[in-house]
């Protein structure tokens, strides 16, 4: 059995109940150290296989293997698995294998809180219409492909969420980004910038489009522009649903 598990932001009242019953009934446990480290307390005991940043292949390789040789497996994926998380990779490789879930090995999903969640429950509400999400990580997608959905959304009107918005190494997709959104919104336009969310370090700014200082984002924030009904209010981010203008408030 492969429980593909997903943790959450990774503070232990984060962690689902299913999320800990998986954990607890498995045999090995493979992940991303840092996730690992996260959930210490959950996997003593357990057989454990880490490894570092850009090692996911191999990851959902081993745990494949072991699940289908017939041991209780959890792999682990911060946030939801299914939302830029392993889920999609297990079945890639699956399916690349010829292995059949439910036939060959037995799979299963285990949501948890998404960091767009994780973070739009430290602005306030700034989810509460249409959004859309984009990764800036060229890694896997070009960056083409990327401006052309940024500039999709927000033509929208869509509020856009942004992960993985600036490494090391990638320093200027994020400028680029905002010069698209700000030929489509207001300089005024709020921005939620979320660091760390429901983690030790936690950081969050409330800002605008115009004014936000790229330089305090990293691959641990997610960054938030809201639409053109968005307001700030008292450090909150709030993107109304439009009940105020069909009923009284």
């Amino acid at each position: 059995m492969l429980s593909i598990v997903s943790i959450g932001p990774g503070w232990a009242e984060h962690v689902t109940p299913a999320a800990a019953r998986a954990l607890e009934r498995a045999e090995v446990v493979v992940g991303y150290k840092t996730y690992l480290d996260l959930i210490a307390g959950f996997i003593t005991g357990k057989e454990v296989v880490s490894s570092g940043m850009m090692k996911e292949v191999d990851r959902c390789k081993t745990a494949v293997e072991r699940a289908a040789q017939g041991a209780e497996v959890s792999l682990v994926s911060s946030g939801d698995a299914g939302i830029y998380g392993m889920a999609g990779l297990v079945f890639e490789v699956c399916r690349e294998r010829g292995l059949v879930p439910g036939r060959d090995v037995e799979i299963e999903v285990v949501p948890g809180i998404p960091a767009l969640s994780a973070g739009a429950a430290l602005l306030g509400a700034p989810l509460m219409h249409d959004f859309a999400v984009v990764s800036l990580s060229d890694l896997l997608t070009p960056w083409g492909v990327i401006e052309k959905r940024i500039a999709a959304a927000a033509a929208a009107d869509f509020v856009v969420v942004l992960y993985n918005p600036r490494s090391r190494k990638r320093r200027w997709q994020l400028g680029r980004a905002r010069e698209i959104m700000l030929s489509h919104r207001g300089p005024d336009t709020p921005v939620g910038i979320v660091k760390r969310a429901q983690r030790e370090g936690q950081e969050v700014i409330v800002t605008t489009l115009a004014g936000f200082d790229e330089e305090v984002v990293d691959m641990q924030t997610v960054v938030f522009i809201g639409n053109s009904s968005t307001w700030s209010w008292e450090g909150l981010m709030v993107t109304p649903r439009g009940y105020g203008s069909k009923y009284s408030l």
